[in-house]
């Protein structure tokens, strides 16, 4: 049927949004890495299809699609440039998966916080290419239809983005082993049990904290199983002291949410493979941490 076809336009291209919501978040959000930035570009792929002629709209899913795709990559180009001044290491914001909030996606590729911050590396039309193709099976001549280019040279961009995945990370471990991961590395971290947090940490580990100059936290990654042990053990008293510590979802693994006083301190995620723990990801801006807890208790 053609969007235009119902007695009342505007209901049905309503009812037509609506359905294809949950899938435009989910391009949204994978390409950006902000569930924040991601509902803009859903608010405005809604107006824009309200004024659009829909007349000869066959398929409203993928023409929002296709708007929600381009508006996202015009939003990258320029979050890139405000990121390149950020303060200290730019972490993805993360999203409480466990109650479904609308991640849209047929398969959960590209929405880990780790897989995520790996894809910021990309250039905006690699990654689109990326998330269009592996998180929701989108043939090559419609992701190159949507991204106005070659069926051949989409095929090299989802190439290279997959090539880049691959050199910076290991093979995942299951959900199982990365809970019991976690939570051998959580209480070693709170201990300060130096010996521990060597024997779960991967050689080539990356400790990364996401203050964003608000929050107290290392502007710089560290880098080293050695560093990282040592760097986690001095901050420990101070950092654990009285906190409380919740397990939660996030981005579709396990992960911790570090609270002082009732109020959000951190979210800890890793990224873990047979090695042992790979990247440890600390969210701690207010203004990312803020929405996921609102989500959790809401």
């Amino acid at each position: 049927m053609h969007a235009g076809d119902d007695a009342d336009p505007l209901d049905q291209a309503t009812r037509d949004f609506l359905a294809a919501r949950p899938q435009l978040f989910g391009i949204a959000y994978r390409v950006l890495g902000s569930a924040a930035e991601a509902e803009d570009i859903v608010q405005e792929a809604w107006m824009r299809w309200q004024k659009a002629d829909r007349t000869d709209v066959i398929e409203p899913a993928a023409f929002l699609a296709t708007i929600t795709t381009r508006l996202a990559i015009n939003a990258a180009q320029s979050a890139r440039v405000r990121r390149e001044s950020y303060v200290g290491p730019w972490l993805p914001e993360p999203i409480d998966t466990s109650q479904d909030p609308q991640v849209g996606a047929e398969r959960a590729e590209a929405v880990e916080l780790a897989v995520l911050f790996l894809l910021e590396k990309l250039n905006p039309v690699e990654r689109a290419a990326y998330v269009l193709r592996e998180a929701f099976d989108y043939p090559y001549k419609q992701v190159a239809d949507v991204l106005e280019t070659s069926e051949a040279n989409t095929r090299q961009l989802v190439s290279r983005a997959r090539k880049h995945l691959a050199a910076e990370r290991r093979e995942p471990v299951s959900t199982a082993d990365h809970r019991r991961l976690l939570e051998v590395f959580l209480n070693a971290a709170q201990s300060g049990d130096l010996s521990t947090l060597e024997d779960v940490l991967a050689a080539d580990v990356v400790s990364y904290a996401d203050g964003g100059g608000v929050r107290r936290a290392s502007r710089v990654p560290v880098f080293g199983r050695t560093h990282v042990s040592k760097y986690l053990v001095a901050f420990a008293p101070r950092f654990w002291t009285g906190a409380e510590v919740r397990w939660v979802e996030a981005n579709g693994f396990p992960a911790v949410l570090v609270t002082t006083g009732g109020d959000p301190l951190a979210l800890l995620s890793v990224e873990v493979s047979a090695e042992g723990i790979e990247r440890i990801l600390w969210v701690m801006h207010p203004a990312k941490l803020s929405p996921y807890v609102a989500s959790l208790d809401g």
